[in-house]
């Protein structure tokens, strides 16, 4: 029998240490339990293979899913639970935010205990956490990042930039903190954007999406891109999305999400790129936004388009095998907590 450990942070008790996170908890708890949820059930309906979680003890309603669960109380239950755990399973995927190093944080938690990961390692979770980090590499390789810079939260905006600007949490996930300034006299919440931050230009009109990726050795392959929906708020709060793309943006989408992985390490499992098509057709406008390290709400949305079991598909890939996408719709469209419309 094939033991797989999925663990999701905010439903598998990560808020337990993280008083700022406990805060985020209740918009958040959904959609972390939508992408667990959806993954276990797939690892489920893989023949001989039994999914394990780690459960949050004072989440009132557990979401249904295929596998076992263990439940944790305090946060060093939670640690000990996930090192046994994930010492022990054939395969680890791990989904956590990546603010205040949570994800980064508990890869190295089962690197430590040599769990065999389906996701990023620590070397690319460090990178891709860090949106200053990313952003100068992506740059350094030829592919195109808007405009931006290291901002420290407090000072003065700086009057050498180009605006309307976004900024944003070095290490942020989910929209939190993002907001939108006009102008350099502008005010900003700097208590919510955390020890560091980014600064970039507002990316004029374009088309916000992303690409999944599922990575293995000599293997990177695509999956359907999808369009995002975001809030017209100034805080681009991430409101679902559908897919696929029309087809003349599938190509560009695709093609840059390649390139912003090949300036990165190598890498397994699931990883998120979020980008902005331009105007142009020919896609010289294009930017890269951001790349999660993890698996994204998007996944909810693609194993509705596909007939492909996505997380077979994820080991296959691990294993340096390409598959075969097979449609089962012409369209799907979600919400950011994984319900279909």
């Amino acid at each position: 029998m094939q033991q797989i450990f999925v663990y999701e942070y905010f439903t598998g008790g990560g808020t337990y240490a993280d008083a700022a996170a406990a805060g985020s908890m209740p918009p958040l708890v959904g959609e972390g339990a939508a992408m667990a949820t959806a993954l276990a059930c797939d690892f489920q309906a893989i023949p001989g293979t039994h999914v394990v979680r780690l459960r949050d003890a004072r989440l009132p309603h557990w979401p249904v899913a295929a596998g076992s669960a263990v439940a944790v109380h305090n946060p060093r239950q939670e640690r000990e639970a996930f090192a046994e755990i994930a010492a022990r399973c054939d395969l680890s995927v791990l989904i956590a935010p990546e603010q205040n190093h949570a994800l980064l944080e508990r890869t190295r938690w089962a690197e430590s205990v040599r769990a065999r990961l389906l996701c990023p390692d620590s070397h690319f979770v460090a990178i891709a956490s860090d949106k200053n980090r990313t952003a100068d590499r992506l740059q350094q390789q030829g592919v195109a990042v808007p405009p931006g810079r290291a901002f420290q939260p407090g000072a003065s905006l700086p009057t050498d930039f180009q605006y309307p600007a976004v900024l944003k949490p070095a290490d942020g996930a989910g929209s939190v903190g993002v907001q939108r300034l006009d102008g350099v006299t502008s005010p900003y919440d700097a208590a919510i954007l955390g020890p560091t931050a980014r600064l970039e230009s507002l990316v004029g009109s374009g088309i916000p999406a992303s690409v999944a990726v599922l990575c293995g050795p000599g293997v990177r392959q695509s999956l359907p891109p999808c369009l995002q929906r975001l809030s017209d708020d100034g805080r681009f709060r991430y409101l679902g999305g559908s897919a696929p793309l029309e087809t003349a943006l599938v190509h560009r989408a695709e093609r840059l999400a390649q390139a912003a992985l090949a300036g990165l390490p190598a890498t397994q499992g699931y990883v998120g790129v979020d980008l902005v098509l331009g105007r142009a057709e020919d896609g010289r406008d294009d930017v890269v936004i951001e790349v999660n390290p993890r698996l994204t709400t998007s996944y909810v949305g693609l194993r509705q388009l596909l007939h492909t079991n996505l997380a077979r598909a994820m080991i296959e890939v691990a294993a340096g095998r390409s598959v075969e996408l097979c449609f089962a719709r012409q369209r799907v469209e979600f919400t950011a907590e994984g319900r279909i419309l």
